[in-house]
């Protein structure tokens, strides 16, 4: 029983219920004892305990949402100079035995090759311009096919600006606390970023193969050209390796690939990029023609 209530005092004193014991100032006399307070009850204890840590989370929850809200605004005007997958592949490659670096060349998206954009459009994100970040229909066809799957093969229904909130912001995997993450970031993106800014930030940082990052980078690498030279089969075949580009090359196509690319080069076709075009640009696979 006195430990019991010297460890309940103790806690009192560091949940500031009661003050340190101090000596009474008492002349004449040796040995004064402490003097002791009222001890709180368990009650009060546990209350003042709660409340503490509701205030801490209080102050860890508005320091996220001020830190996020901060980033994104900043991302907006500057470009982002590393992603969180950009860390972590180096640490797995460590850990694995293959080293990975990063090698990555930010482009500005009026430097892309619009078949590129049309490309990555038609294969990603169908509805990119009309959406507001979240494909609500899209995201209830992708449940009601893995209830069926019942986990076989999983189906995902992330939009660019989803994909492109993951990669800036967060990291790989599947569960609920990252997909909320997702889900808050990309509404934030889509009030302060907008549709021109989110695209040409996907194109800087989604993943093209083992520490390859954005369009330039993979350009260089599997075609040995600009970004703004790709045409509209390259652009087709860059798009169609996204679903897994550690598995696939662009350079070095399979039969899937090839075909996957050519239903991408015949939807991109029909893609316009009305919402964000400045400058009237042609591709490579795409000449003005003459008039006789």
């Amino acid at each position: 029983m006195a430990k019991s209530t010297r460890g309940r005092r103790a806690v009192a004193q560091q949940l500031g219920l009661i003050d340190q014991p101090t000596p009474t100032a008492t002349s004449g006399k040796r040995g004064a004892r402490p003097t002791r307070q009222k001890l709180p009850t368990d009650r009060a204890i546990f209350w003042t305990m709660i409340k503490r840590i509701f205030k801490w989370v209080f102050r860890l929850v508005a320091a996220f949402f001020i830190v996020s809200i901060l980033l994104v605004v900043i991302y907006r005007f500057i470009d982002p100079p590393i992603t969180p997958l950009m860390l972590i592949r180096p640490l797995e490659g460590a850990t694995s035995g293959n080293v990975v670096g990063v090698t990555k060349a930010w482009v500005s998206i009026d430097d892309v090759s619009p078949a590129l954009l049309r490309s990555l459009i038609a294969a990603e994100d169908g509805k990119f311009f009309t959406h507001g970040g979240v494909d609500m229909k899209a995201l209830e066809r992708a449940k009601a096919y893995n209830e069926r799957m019942k986990g076989k093969k999983l189906r995902g229904a992330s939009t660019i600006t989803m994909q492109c909130a993951r990669n800036v912001f967060l990291w790989q995997g599947r569960n609920y606390i990252r997909k909320g993450l997702e889900i808050y970031f990309t509404y934030l993106m889509e009030f302060v970023w907008g549709k021109k800014r989110i695209l040409e930030v996907y194109i800087n940082v989604i993943e093209w193969g083992d520490g390859v990052y954005g369009v330039e980078a993979a350009s260089q690498k599997y075609f040995g050209i600009s970004a703004r030279d790709l045409n509209a089969r390259q652009a087709a075949l860059l798009a169609s390796v996204l679903p897994n580009p550690r598995r696939w090359s662009p350079a070095a196509p399979t039969g899937y690939i090839n075909k996957r690319a050519s239903a991408i080069q015949g939807r991109a076709r029909g893609v316009s990029l009305a919402p964000i075009t400045t400058t009237n640009k042609t591709t490579p696979a795409e000449p003005k023609r003459k008039k006789k």
